[in-house]
Formats: C-alpha cells, structure tokens, sequence
C-alpha cells in the first residue's frame, strides 16, 4: 500500500503532462494540405514526406510505406498539420513498415485504409514487416503476408530488401507489453538504399549502421528532445546531423517533427536548430526539409571515374 501511494505522484505528474499536450494540440486549427502522390519515373527513387515519421518511399519500381499515419487523432491528441497525402491518391502499396508499436508510428485505424485502398484498386494486399513481438497488432488487418523481424536480420520481400537495424528507444505499445520489439530500417531496390531509423537517440551504432549497409540517404528524427530527459529515447537536431555524418550518408531528411505535440520545444524550433547546424558544418546541400506531400526524387546511381557509386538528386532537388 505504502509503494503505491508513493507512486501515485509520478502518475499524476505523467497524467497532467498528457492532459496539457492534448489541450494545446487543440489550441490552434489544424494546417497544410494533403496532395495526390507525385509518381517518380524509372531508375528514380522518390521519398515523400507525409508528416511526422510517416514516408511514401518508392524505390526500385515498389511502393513502400514507412509508419503510416493519416488519422487526425490519436485517441485525443490532435495533430497539428495535415497529413501530406491521400491514401486513396496514392500508388498501390507493396510493403508497409513498421518500426514500433507506439501510436503515433502505428495507427490501426491507418494500416485498415491502406489495406481496402489496394482492395479498391483490384490489387493485392501489401505485405507488412513489424518488429518481434508487435505481430499480433496487426494480425487480422487484411495484410497478404505479415513478417517478423529482428536487429540486422534482412528480408526480401516483394522485390525490395529489408534489413531491420537498431535504434536506441523502447517498444511497448501500453505499459506492462515490454517485450515488443523496435527498430530501424534500410530498404534496397534497383540499386538505390535508404535508412530510416525509427524513432531513436542518439547512439553509436549510426556508424556501424553505415560501415555494414552504407545507405545512400537517411530519414532521421529530429523532435521531441526537451525537456533533456527526452533525449534518452530521442535525438535533439544536433544529434541527428551528427547521427547523419557518422552514418556516412550522402542525403538526409529529417522527421518526427512538426505534426504531434509530443515535447516541450517549440513546434517551429527544430528545423530551426537544423538547418542552424548544418550550415555551422557547411552541409546544408545535403540536408533537406521536405514539406508534407513534397517528394525528394533522386536519381539512378552513377559510377565515377573511381568505380566508386554516389546518388545524384535532380537538379530542382538541390540547395533551398
């Protein structure tokens, strides 16, 4: 009896915190507006950024979702801009990943849309790859085939490869579920390859990410970080370009930002702190934010005069 009284102020604090993130997520009427998915074209590789961790990446001739959601709500927080796309307007879906069970990474209300649009086209259901233990939450959701996977396990399916990487975070979907799995991914087609971490801090195993994989561009987080005992589980701006530097990627766009009111920062503050770090580095060229719906459409790799490959972006992709 004595723990739990001595508990319940941590609960109360933690119920408080929630109640003033859901407050103020209705402060303010919702913004941007959602788009019909631009269709890169053969040996492109485009990444559109729908909002927070949410990308259509199409790759190698496939369609490929990361932690899709489109829902205005989660349970009661709202988000702040619209997602950047319409699930009904976008290319058939061949896989969807998953990097972990929180909600506003994986959205079962989503996942169902994503799944009866392709039944809509007349197209085969997608596969969906989650991390070990975080199976059963999407078992009965339409989805052709459902794969389980672990840290530097790698998968081929319906014609991209998938290698689930580490990530410094946590994976319960409620409170008591520890044993669901969480992670990153690198996904490779048509020789192109791109990473997204999931949600992360900052940790060492960027580098090893890069020496084992070496992806060409990278999705990372860059929200979330205040108050500083965030960044236990998430990476502040500057962790994230330092994240990027030791990956050796040639590209990044950052995410989990800007859409839920899930920090203390101000909702404008980290792509502010970005950009601000990249230029002290002189790397700003590489960085690019991305608005909803935007796509990056990078093109074919190129072999140099060294036998060595780079990704080259398309022209009107360059610098902003």
């Amino acid at each position: 009896m004595l723990e739990r009284w001595r508990a319940q102020p941590f609960v109360v604090t933690k119920i408080k915190q929630l109640w003033r993130l859901v407050r103020e997520s209705h402060a303010q009427p919702m913004t941007g507006e959602s788009r019909s998915a631009e269709i890169v074209g053969p040996g492109e590789m485009g990444v559109t950024f729908i909002g927070h961790s949410s990308f259509l990446i199409q790759i190698g001739g496939r369609a490929v979702l990361v932690d899709p959601v489109f829902a205005t709500h989660l349970i009661l927080l709202r988000r702040q801009r619209r997602a950047g796309l319409r699930i009904n307007e976008m290319p058939a879906i061949d896989v969807v990943l998953l990097s972990h069970a929180h909600m506003d990474h994986l959205n079962i209300t989503s996942l169902r849309r994503i799944v009866r649009s392709a039944q809509m086209l007349g197209k085969k259901a997608p596969d969906v790859v989650v991390p070990q233990g975080v199976e059963d939450l999407v078992t009965g959701l339409g989805f052709s085939r459902i794969h389980k996977m672990k840290w530097w396990e790698r998968l081929e399916v319906r014609g991209v490869s998938v290698t689930m990487t580490p990530c410094k975070h946590w994976g319960a979907r409620m409170f008591n579920d520890t044993h669901r799995g969480y992670g990153g991914y690198v996904v490779e087609a048509g020789g192109q390859s791109i990473y997204h971490s999931g949600d992360t801090a900052y940790f060492p195993g960027f580098a090893e990410i890069g020496k084992r994989l070496r992806p060409q561009g990278a999705l990372l987080p860059i929200g979330a970080y205040f108050p500083d005992s965030y960044r236990a589980v998430h990476t502040s701006p500057e962790e994230a370009i330092r994240g990027f530097m030791e990956l050796g990627a040639e590209w990044m766009v950052p995410m989990h930002y800007g859409t839920f009111r899930l920090g203390r920062e101000p909702m404008d503050e980290p792509v502010e702190r970005l950009t601000a770090e990249a230029d002290q580095l002189g790397i700003r060229n590489r960085v690019r934010v991305l608005e909803e719906g935007e796509t990056l459409r990078v093109g074919a790799l190129k072999a140099t005069a060294s036998s060595a490959t780079r990704m080259e972006l398309n022209p009107q992709q360059q610098g902003s």
